[in-house]
């Protein structure tokens, strides 16, 4: 769900954005060819300056997460593919970890290692 920044939490406006966009996405609330809301709208959401939207659909862009047409707005990729799988196999794996009380911040400790060693 995209909703306000949190101005306080140390994470730049314009990241918090990008992540918002991409677990919208993640998560199938966003589907490739999907029309974001406008600029403005975005804005209001956010409540941030219009310059920080900018700058947060430019770094999308740049990434090949969303595609911009002159007048008319900014589009989900149309080639970007996420099996839903993926998704359901995390949710899995994330219930699994908090019936083991496993916190977020060790969880992203073991992910890193393991993304670190892990060879495909």
């Amino acid at each position: 769900m995209l909703k306000q920044v949190d101005k306080h939490s140390g994470i730049p406006a314009y990241i918090q954005i990008i992540n918002m966009i991409k677990s919208e996405i993640l998560l199938g609330n966003l589907n490739p060819g999907a029309q974001l809301p406008t600029v403005r709208k975005l804005k209001e959401i956010f409540q941030v300056n219009i310059n920080t939207v900018l700058k947060a659909l430019e770094k999308l862009k740049i990434e090949g997460i969303v595609s911009s047409e002159q007048g008319i707005g900014y589009f989900v990729n149309k080639n970007l593919k996420i099996d839903p799988k993926i998704t359901n196999e995390i949710r899995e794996i994330v219930k699994n970890l908090k019936k083991l009380n496993i916190d977020l911040q060790t969880l992203f400790i073991i992910l890193e290692e393991v993304w670190k060693n892990e060879k495909i």
